[in-house]
């Protein structure tokens, strides 16, 4: 169970501003189902790979640019949550300009926090030609890292590291594809003793895969190592292409490997997939890939989340690809202020670094919208506050319950604040919001961008 903690006072990241067109056209324009799978809807993301930090669910996730068409991928996003139902951006933590030896492939990564540092374990395509695992490390979960030792930490031309701290203190390092390898880091997390052990992928251990003699059992890439009680458990994408998940179970972090069959049968839009398991509050959660937004493929894909329970004896059912997600955790309170960019499903917008600090949702057009899901007003809220910039015109926040179109219980005019980087705060009255809803925060106004939004907060008084 990767449950960890962080020293306070985190720092707001930097983060390398993009530019989303392609997919704020087709999230604009298309009428898709609200659901709360997959749980980005901004851009695509991929690999996902979770961890519990402070009680905070956390998943660091790879990125697809638009209209790509094959893996460019060039940074890694970070997004969080307390609820499993809303998520909130917080940008990209590192990227290829990071990594001086690095030219292509920020593929799947894994973050594991230890002695108050936080290492990121990454695959990219050395500037020599093959793939190669580096680190990097940040004095905070959100970043920004750094190369932690500017070269690769090995390379053997595979790839989609993932890192465990066993019981005993021991932290491995297993990557591959064809292969599957590992290694023994150090008490640094930066370094390794011995060499690179190769995993021998038998049938017994990783089951048959038929009509492929060079690869005959199930294993393909993307490993994922946990234990549970005194079991270690390896979750891998199998059987390309298309990818389904699978796992084997051994008794100790380094086998002898079992095979168990499979979690997740392959589906959907996308020829591959990727797992990563988390314990969190009391609740265990499979999260996957999947190309399940409007535009989406096995090069545009989009990170989704399910809930599960274990057999009795230990094994793992088989999980379905669902558009509902799991059950929110509680509720969301309006009452302290909630950045714009956490949500649980938004349609049109894009969100960028902001020169307060953080994040901001951004390119907000006529009609775009953010849900936000199991938002508790109790008795009531009397009236509702946004942090806004606007080089144009501005628009209007309409405050709607149930749905884009549901009840409205208020709306905040935004004015001109000539500049996307000046901000405002307005404030204006609601009535009829009571118990616990999903609000839905609908902008309208005039063509093209309206206004930028930071962060809101309703008042009960």
């Amino acid at each position: 169970m990767r449950v960890y903690h962080t020293p306070k006072g985190i720092s707001p990241i930097l983060v390398a501003i993009g530019e989303w067109l392609l997919l704020s056209f087709i999230l604009g324009n298309v009428d898709v189902a609200r659901a709360d799978n997959p749980i980005v809807q901004t851009l695509y993301t991929t690999d996902p790979a979770p961890v519990v930090v402070d009680d905070r669910l956390y998943v660091f996730t790879g990125h697809d640019e638009n209209g790509a068409t094959n893996y460019d991928m060039r940074d890694w996003r970070i997004y969080s949550t307390t609820d499993m139902a809303n998520w909130q951006d917080h940008g990209s933590p590192l990227s290829l300009r990071d990594i001086s030896w690095a030219n292509a492939n920020a593929w799947a990564g894994q973050m594991v926090p230890r002695n108050g540092k936080f290492y990121f374990y990454f695959p990219v395509r050395h500037s020599t030609g093959p793939m190669a695992v580096g680190v990097a490390v940040s004095d905070n979960i959100l970043g920004p890292y750094k190369d932690a030792i500017g070269k690769p930490l090995v390379e053997n031309n595979e790839i989609d590291p993932t890192v465990w701290i066993d019981t005993d203190g021991q932290a491995y390092v297993y990557w591959g594809n064809p292969n599957l390898s590992y290694v023994k880091l150090n008490e640094d997390m930066i370094s390794y003793s011995g060499g690179v052990n190769k995993v021998q992928l038998t049938t017994q251990g990783f089951g048959t895969r038929n009509g492929n003699a060079q690869r005959p059992t199930t294993f393909e890439e993307g490993p994922w190592l946990y234990k549970r009680d005194s079991l270690y458990y390896m979750i891998y994408a199998a059987n390309c292409c298309s990818e389904d998940i699978r796992y084997s179970t051994g008794p100790s972090a380094t086998g002898p490997w079992t095979y168990r069959g499979v979690i997740m049968p392959s589906g959907g839009k996308s020829f591959t997939n990727h797992p990563g398991i988390i314990e969190y509050k009391n609740n265990t959660y499979f999260f996957y890939h999947t190309g399940a937004l409007p535009g989406g493929s096995g090069y545009q894909r989009s990170v989704a989340v399910e809930r599960f329970v274990y057999n009795s004896d230990g094994t793992i059912p088989t999980i379905s690809m669902s558009t509902n997600g799991p059950p929110q955790l509680g509720t969301l309170d309006p009452y302290i202020r909630q950045e714009a960019e956490t949500m649980a499903w938004a349609q049109g917008v894009k969100t960028e670094t902001c020169n307060e600090g953080g994040m901001a949702v951004s390119f907000i057009d006529n009609g775009d919208y953010i849900k936000v899901k199991g938002v508790g007003f109790g008795d009531g809220a009397k009236s509702f506050s946004a942090r806004v910039s606007s080089a144009t015109s501005g628009g209007k926040i309409e405050l709607r319950i149930g749905s884009q179109t549901g009840t409205l219980v208020g709306t905040c005019a935004v004015p001109g604040t000539d500049s996307w980087t000046s901000w405002t705060t307005v404030t204006c009255p609601v009535s009829g919001a009571s118990g616990t809803q999903d609000l839905y925060l609908r902008f309208t106004g005039g063509s093209g961008s309206l206004f930028n939004f930071n962060w809101w907060q309703f008042s009960s008084s």
